[in-house]
């Protein structure tokens, strides 16, 4: 069964994020929902950094100028032109892509997504704050 039957025909489009560390992943992911007010179709899932960098070079159809250390892809409910335009009103610390099924590569994607591991979006207390140093009094 592919992710359209199980998710009830509710996928849209698909989010790529590519991103320096697994934190801006994270956080754009956590951003998509909060400030674009994009609709996940199913949970986000890690995806291997050269498989995503592969996904931008087909559907951009140019070449990369950086590749990326961590990367996740999420299918969304959302139109792909809604998803578009709220993406445009944000700036996620990452590297946005939406893939509609206008792209040849999308039914592949939606096929290869259910088999990914999950991304766990918890944030460790590390990845989002300094540690507060507190002065000494002399």
């Amino acid at each position: 069964m592919n992710l359209l039957e199980k998710q009830g025909e509710n996928i849209n489009c698909l989010a790529v994020v590519r991103a320096d560390d697994i934190s801006k992943v994270k956080t754009a992911l956590c951003d998509l929902v909060r400030y674009a007010r994009l609709t996940f179709a199913d949970n986000a899932r890690r995806l291997e950094p050269a498989f995503a960098d592969n996904i931008l070079i087909h559907v951009m159809k140019s070449p990369l100028r950086t590749c990326c250390e961590a990367a996740s892809i999420v299918p969304l409910a959302d139109e792909p032109s809604a998803a578009i335009g709220r993406l445009r009103k944000i700036h996620p610390p990452a590297h946005v892509i939406i893939v509609s099924p206008r792209h040849e590569i999308y039914h592949e994607l939606v096929n290869y997504v259910d088999i990914l591991p999950e991304i766990d979006l918890t944030l460790e207390p590390n990845e989002y704050s300094e540690p507060v140093q507190q002065a000494e009094e002399a």
